[in-house]
């Protein structure tokens, strides 16, 4: 996948209501599921034991935590877009995000992403993107909604 190069806010602008891209897949390991819940104090067993896994869970195996999965998305992001010429880009906020169907240990997800709207407000350029991240060969997606980064640029 090649990475889109946004310079400035009317290049962002131009891709209002359109798909920006999609990133390449990434795998979900036992060790980054392991790393995350020690992370986050988040010990569940249904991301942690696979032998209870295997007997007591739906999925027959354990499962990301659905903050793992989100956790990835400003990595996932940076492989479809590089955003040049701002002094600062900060995470600010989340909306209408739903985990939809869960991330099994060792599956691969990717992340598509289009641009909903962007506003300058007063210098500051407030982007909401639509995000799915998707499971390598299932037909629902693990998550959907609408992430927002706000940019200041330089020009």
């Amino acid at each position: 996948m090649s990475v889109v190069i946004i310079n400035s806010f009317d290049e962002y602008k131009a891709f209002e209501g359109k798909e920006i891209g999609t990133s390449d897949y990434i795998k979900i390991t036992q060790d980054q599921i392991g790393q995350f819940a020690d992370a986050t104090l988040d010990h569940q067993w249904i991301h942690l034991d696979k032998e209870r896994a295997e007997k007591e869970s739906p999925f027959k195996t354990t499962i990301a935590h659905g903050y793992l999965t989100l956790s990835l998305l400003p990595y996932l992001w940076e492989q479809i877009a590089e955003v040049r010429n701002n002094k600062m880009m900060v995470n600010y906020g989340i909306e209408n995000f739903k985990f939809i169907k869960p991330v099994l240990v060792d599956s691969e997800i990717r992340l598509v992403a289009s641009l909903k709207s962007i506003v300058n407000l007063r210098g500051t350029s407030k982007a909401v993107l639509n995000v799915t991240i998707e499971i390598k060969g299932e037909r629902k997606p693990a998550a959907q909604g609408d992430i927002i980064f706000l940019y200041t640029f330089t020009n």
